[in-house]
């Protein structure tokens, strides 16, 4: 993927960049990745967890209908 994205960060985001980079010894871009990457697996787990949410709510019957004729 070839395609260059634009993106700003405010002022605030930028120095904080260049603190925590001194701080943790790594460079901006891997601070950037990693950032990205824990967004992307916190929204992955959002976006399952609505869909199983979504999936649940397809179904017409309440608990007790459901569980009437199980015997146990």
């Amino acid at each position: 993927m070839d395609k260059e994205i634009k993106f700003s960060l405010s002022s605030d985001s930028i120095e904080n960049l260049k603190v925590f980079s001194e701080i943790l010894k790594k460079d901006v871009n891997t601070i950037l990745n990693e950032a990205l990457e824990n967004y992307f697996e916190e929204a992955q787990k959002i976006l399952m967890e609505k869909n199983l949410e979504d999936e649940n709510a397809m179904t017409n019957l309440d608990f007790n209908e459901f569980w009437d004729d199980v015997d146990i």
